[in-house]
């Protein structure tokens, strides 16, 4: 049975710069909003994650993993901070080992660079297919390590997990040299084998991370998540519609991505496994970032010019407005905004506290899950580089 490898998650901690998903008509740039965005919040800590995700054979149930415990990965470091700064979060993906792909490619493609928009990762993830193929670690992990724009700074956590089940071993490219040249840049390794351990071990998956300053971890790819439904669902899900309705978008490219984002939450209810509850809380972070075609996010950023904002871009109601209304509508949105987030992250504490009794009483844990392995990583791996957490 061939496999697919997991997702990589980047989260961006630092106080450079931040590298942002642009709209495919270039709109950010004609509002000064540059593909490497100056962070605001005086050296913001970074984070980033890459998943690489084997998508050859009959890996569905990592797939579904992926898509149901994305949001929970990210929302490790909701209550992180880093010089007592609260990190951002970039998330790449890849996948790898798919005869669909280009074979002169290694059957590698991908998905998205570093970015700070979710949405895509979520859409891409919803839109991944399986299909039999050749899957070499080694390649896409140098892939990875090349092709991606890895802050410099010694203090952000950079980390890639990579999972599958087929040898480590596999494919033109040697995966311990790739592990070496990771490390040398500083960026992590881990590798997730699904399947039993020891075949794992037996097939090269514990080498490679031991080489570069990883962990090696196993997961059940088909196991189920649980779902608990909880007394603050209906709140929750109340709080993220009027959430929804504080996002401005500009032109073409931002009424689509709006579209999306709704999407997005849909397609998070029908997966189950407490993915829309953890979705919003997503949302309600610092992490959720959409200024690349939300006029509310756009905003904050000192680069931004009202001038540039052509009126045909604007929604219909904003455009028979003066300079002074517009500014003053955003700014009611944007205070609508803090108190949507402030409702969902009370909601989502005393929902994650229900949940953890639940479960305890229904004797059921995700220790073997993609989202159990990836949080518990991170969280080490982020403490060595000076993060620490609210919540243990």
């Amino acid at each position: 049975m061939k496999m697919k490898s997991l997702l990589y998650s980047a989260v961006v901690l630092s106080g450079a710069t931040l590298a942002l998903a642009l709209p495919p008509t270039g709109r950010g740039k004609e509002l000064g909003i540059k593909e490497q965005v100056a962070i605001e919040a005086q050296h913001q800590a970074r984070v980033q994650l890459a998943i690489l995700l084997d998508t050859s054979g009959s890996m569905d149930g990592l797939i579904e993993q992926a898509k149901t415990q994305l949001w929970s990965i990210v929302n490790t470091f909701i209550n992180a901070r880093q010089g007592g700064k609260a990190p951002f979060v970039e998330v790449a993906l890849y996948e790898y080992g798919n005869q669909g792909l280009n074979g002169e490619t290694h059957w590698i493609r991908q998905i998205q660079p570093l970015t700070r928009d979710l949405d895509r990762i979520s859409e891409d993830l919803f839109s991944l297919k399986t299909n039999g193929g050749s899957e070499f670690c080694g390649a896409v992990i140098s892939r990875a390590v090349g092709d991606l724009q890895w802050d410099s700074s010694p203090k952000t956590y950079k980390a890639i997990f990579v999972a599958g089940n087929e040898p480590f071993t596999q494919g033109p490219v040697d995966p311990e040299s790739a592990c070496r040249e990771a490390i040398k840049n500083g960026v992590i390794v881990n590798t997730i084998h699904c399947g039993p351990e020891q075949v794992g071990i037996s097939t090269g998956w514990k080498t490679g991370p031991l080489l570069a300053d990883g962990k090696y971890l196993v997961i059940d790819h088909n196991k189920a998540v649980v779902h608990v439904d909880a007394p603050q669902d209906k709140e929750i899900i109340k709080w993220n519609a009027r959430l929804n309705e504080t996002y401005v978008p500009i032109g073409r490219t931002g009424a689509r991505r709006l579209e999306v984002q709704k999407e997005q939450d849909n397609l998070a209810e029908g997966a189950r496994g407490n993915a829309l509850q953890a979705r919003v809380q997503t949302k309600a972070s610092v992490n959720y970032w959409n200024g690349n075609w939300d006029l509310v996010d756009a905003c904050t950023s000192k680069e931004f010019d009202w001038k540039k904002v052509k009126v045909e871009d604007l929604p219909e109601e904003m455009r028979a407005m003066s300079d002074k209304e517009r500014k003053a509508y955003i700014e009611e949105k944007r205070e609508e905004r803090k108190t949507c987030h402030e409702k969902i992250k009370a909601l989502a504490e005393a929902r994650e506290e229900y949940v953890k009794e639940k479960l305890r009483e229904m004797g059921e844990g995700e220790e073997d899950t993609l989202n159990a392995v990836m949080v518990q990583t991170v969280r080490q791996q982020a403490s060595g580089k000076g993060y620490t957490f609210e919540k243990d």
